[in-house]
């Protein structure tokens, strides 16, 4: 029911931020929640960062912790990832998704919707 544009991707060094949008058409922001995932060349789909829109509970995968930061604005139907301390590690295709209200998990499995995925690199 809900579609899905991220944005604000682009090229950054080592140790610098990026913030990514996912703007959210088609539903209310706080009838579903958000998960963030990347991919890079050859590997696989990685949850690293959700929203739980029931009680705005979050979690983030080891990999990010402590550089990723999610935040929704409900009344634009928005959500953000600020990503700070970036490596060459996390150079991949970001895709934010929604899911059900209650959930709170990193698993593709449970997201519906998704964005067509914005580019991150990060080099020097």
């Amino acid at each position: 029911q809900v579609q899905l544009v991220e944005s604000g991707g682009g090229l950054v060094q080592p140790g610098g931020s990026l913030r990514l949008s996912c703007a959210a058409s088609g539903g209310h922001s706080n009838d579903y929640s958000i998960g963030w995932f990347r991919q890079a060349p050859g590997k696989e789909r990685e949850g690293i960062a959700c929203i739980s829109s029931h009680d705005g509970a979050t979690y983030y995968a080891p990999s990010v912790r402590g550089r990723f930061t999610l935040s929704r604005d409900y009344a634009k139907n928005e959500a953000f990832l600020q990503m700070d301390r970036l490596s060459p590690e996390d150079t991949a295709v970001y895709y934010c998704a929604a899911g059900p209200v209650r959930i709170l998990s990193l698993g593709a499995n449970y997201y519906t919707a998704w964005g067509q995925g914005t580019q991150v690199s990060v080099s020097s």
